[in-house]
């Protein structure tokens, strides 16, 4: 059933999906991108044999729209999303999605259903899910030849409990391989993954770090989001693997940082030297930045900054970075664009 606006309380969101009035949809058939256009359907119609239910040829991203003061709609680098929806869908085999249309499409669904844009004050945003699967018709094992690309939205709140510490714990799991999909948006890195953070939150930890799966030396990411420590000289550092995916957030933190007088670094980190870091955080689209309290490995565990209190660094680094999201400074060049 289709979610009507005045049923939802803006301030008591969470993160969930919410059946709204627009989607987007576009199909690749003959060699080519269909026109896509928006639809009031939000189901999808699938053969038996499509492609994506037994072989897996699934890519998708994530990325949100603000509410500013003033009313108007901020998109947060929505290019570098359609970038890396296009490289996962070669890693994948997939015709890649153009980006022009990608950011188009994201712009049409958001002024669609722009009544679903959380109020400013709430803290929510609209989160906006494109995605892309194989739809071709198969038994033996190859590539589809066929997709339906697909976008919808959802109004949300936090997907964390805001700048609240949480406890992590060192996964004996890994969630891609060292030359495998990991640095694509694919479906299957997050399947793997569903295990270990369940047995996680079991032994009462938000989630759970993989290392890498070469030697399981190094620090990877967490079941959803980037790893970053600061150290004891206040260095912002954040892993450098060909396992993790390419993080927007990341990307855009680094600069923060860069301006902050950070001297922020990608390198590898070996857990091992976890002791270097006094402050620590997961960051990602949906969390923004999570801050972890600590982190156990084999029943030892490293505490950060504090178990209840968030670093200066890591508060001084979100709130930077959500001010620019919600237009509440001025921004990078490129990194903001205004719905009107």
């Amino acid at each position: 059933m289709k979610e009507k606006v005045e049923n939802l309380d803006w301030n008591n969101l969470g993160f969930k999906y919410h059946d709204l009035p627009y989607s987007f949809v576009a199909k690749y058939k003959d060699g080519q991108w269909q026109a896509g256009e928006l639809t009031e359907k939000s189901t999808l119609e699938l053969s038996e044999a499509a492609e994506v239910l037994h072989y897996g040829q699934e890519i998708f991203e994530g990325l949100k729209a603000y509410r500013r003061k003033d009313g108007k709609i901020n998109l947060f680098r929505p290019e570098l999303n359609a970038e890396r929806l296009a490289n996962s869908a070669k890693r994948l085999g997939m015709e890649p999605y153009p980006i022009d249309a990608f950011v188009d499409s994201v712009k049409k669904i958001v002024k669609a259903n722009e009544e679903f844009v959380p109020p400013y004050e709430s803290g929510g945003t609209l989160y906006i899910r494109p995605f892309m699967i194989g739809t071709t018709t198969v038994v033996g094992v190859q590539p589809a030849t066929e997709f339906t690309f697909h976008v919808y939205a959802t109004p949300v709140g936090a997907y964390v409990n805001g700048l609240s510490p949480a406890p992590y714990t060192v996964s004996q799991y890994d969630r891609a391989a060292y030359a495998g999909t990991g640095r694509a948006k694919t479906s299957g890195n997050y399947a793997s993954s569903l295990i270990a953070s369940v047995q996680a939150h079991k032994e009462g930890f938000a989630d759970c770090l993989f290392l890498d799966p070469r030697e399981h030396k190094y620090i990877d990411e967490f079941g959803g989001a980037n790893f970053f420590g600061i150290t004891k000289e206040g260095q912002f550092v954040t892993p450098k693997s060909n396992s993790i995916l390419p993080s927007i957030t990341k990307r855009s933190l680094l600069e923060v940082a860069q301006r902050q007088g950070l001297n922020p670094i990608e390198t590898q980190i070996k857990f091992a030297d976890i002791d270097q870091f006094v402050e620590a955080g997961a960051m990602g689209t949906a969390a923004v930045i999570s801050p972890v309290g600590s982190i156990t490995d084999n029943g030892k565990k490293h505490v950060f900054y504090d178990e209840e209190k968030t670093g200066p660094v890591t508060a001084k680094l979100y709130n930077e970075l959500v001010d620019i999201q919600y237009g509440d400074r001025p921004s990078p060049k490129g990194w903001v664009q205004t719905i009107e």
